[in-house]
């Protein structure tokens, strides 16, 4: 393989790779911090999203993964209402 070609493959590696790390930065536009309040215990998350909506469910799902034990706790967790939602467009 020659010089030439060596350079052209890590150039459109480094491309690639750039055109990755862009595209998964720009998909982030909210990050919100939810707290639930579960069985007594209160847990607080921080999650980004493409979506308000997506952002908050991420949030949510981590911050009852923290209060429950179990398929069904976590089921009935995320299934309440946020005790609190701070949302920031990025």
């Amino acid at each position: 393989m020659s010089k030439t070609s060596k350079i052209l493959i890590v150039v459109g590696f480094l491309v690639l790779m750039g055109y990755i790390v862009y595209s998964s930065l720009g998909l982030s536009k909210f990050r919100c911090e939810v707290c639930m309040e579960f069985r007594g215990g209160t847990a607080c998350r921080t999650a980004l999203g493409s979506t308000r909506e997506e952002a908050i469910r991420t949030a949510a799902d981590n911050a009852c993964a923290q209060l429950t034990s179990g398929m069904t706790d976590s089921m009935s967790c995320t299934q309440t209402p946020p005790k609190s939602i701070k949302c920031k467009e990025r």
